[in-house]
């Protein structure tokens, strides 16, 4: 796919990447970053958008498997009920599963906090050819332990290791291993599912009036709520200070899913676009191998057909 070919996409998509991406350059505040923001479409056009989006993501997953070249790792986070399950649910739809890895990152087990807090992520990085989501990731040690720090004194740290320069630290720490992927062929993009706390409110009612949804709903989102001030801080420290270049972060306006799908989509979508992704081309000498084998058979094939008549 040449360069002339790949500008009129890149231009289609950009009025839903370009408003939403943050890669460090600048000043960024959570509170600037509308949660309600529809982008100037309908939920019409919005289909429209998402359907061509799951083709061409189709496409290009298929290309990246076989060209074995590159990964991508999607990050998702996002306060309870921002939509990541869903998102991710409606975006790959369609997708072949074989290429795809989808990573749940619950509280850390007993194994998993005798180790360095990167580790169990580190484990489940995409193969190159596939593409890793996490669903939550190792941001999480630098939000939930940061808003809990109970949790943080479970990670068996030496105490003397433990000063108030931690979080900068696990910060450049997150920085360095991004940009040591991005060197190695990960294509990195974080997506922050930005809802607002009346959103929010809204579904935790809707998963408890709707029987097939109860399932959903935790006491301990009721908990974490009460502290949906401390949450938005340090979730805009994270953005500031974990945004780069190469692992950019997006502030995806979350309150209206079918926006956010077009959002996370479209991201998606021009990343690897921008890869110029092939099938590989098969030399000479193999395509001599392939026309002897070939004809063996079709004539195999037609010896068959004789056999069969008889």
């Amino acid at each position: 796919m040449s360069k002339k070919s790949r500008q009129p996409l890149a231009d289609e998509l950009k009025p839903f990447i370009a408003p939403f991406r943050f890669d460090g350059s600048g000043k960024f505040h959570l509170k600037s970053h509308k949660t309600d923001a529809r982008g100037g479409l309908d939920r019409e056009k919005a289909q429209a958008i998402l359907e061509a989006n799951r083709k061409r993501l189709n496409d290009f997953q298929e290309r990246l498997y076989a060209q074995d070249r590159w990964s991508l790792l999607l990050i998702f986070q996002g306060m309870d009920a921002a939509g990541k399950d869903s998102a991710i649910k409606s975006i790959f739809e369609g997708v072949n599963p074989q290429g795809c890895e989808v990573y749940s990152f619950k509280q850390p087990t007993s194994h998993e906090l005798d180790h360095d807090f990167m580790w169990r992520c580190m484990i489940a990085l995409p193969e190159r050819g596939r593409i890793g989501i996490f669903n939550r990731s190792y941001y999480e040690e630098c939000l939930v332990t940061r808003v809990h720090p109970e949790f943080l004194a479970k990670e068996k740290i030496p105490p003397r290791l433990v000063t108030k320069n931690i979080w900068r630290e696990r910060f450049e720490d997150i920085a360095a291993i991004e940009r040591y992927l991005a060197r190695n062929g990960t294509v990195i993009l974080k997506f922050f599912l930005n809802i607002s706390r009346e959103e929010q409110r809204k579904r935790f009612l809707d998963r408890l009036e709707q029987p097939s949804k109860n399932w959903k709903f935790s006491m301990g989102d009721i908990a974490e709520r009460a502290l949906w001030p401390r949450y938005q801080a340090v979730y805009q420290d994270i953005v500031r200070h974990t945004s780069t270049a190469t692992a950019p972060w997006h502030v995806v306006p979350a309150d209206h899913k079918w926006f956010a799908r077009v959002v996370i989509g479209s991201t998606i979508v021009a990343a690897l676009d921008r890869l110029d992704l092939h099938f590989p081309k098969v030399d000479k000498a193999e395509r001599s191998e392939f026309k002897q084998v070939r004809e063996a058979l079709e004539a195999e094939g037609k010896g068959g057909g004789k056999k069969a008549a008889k």
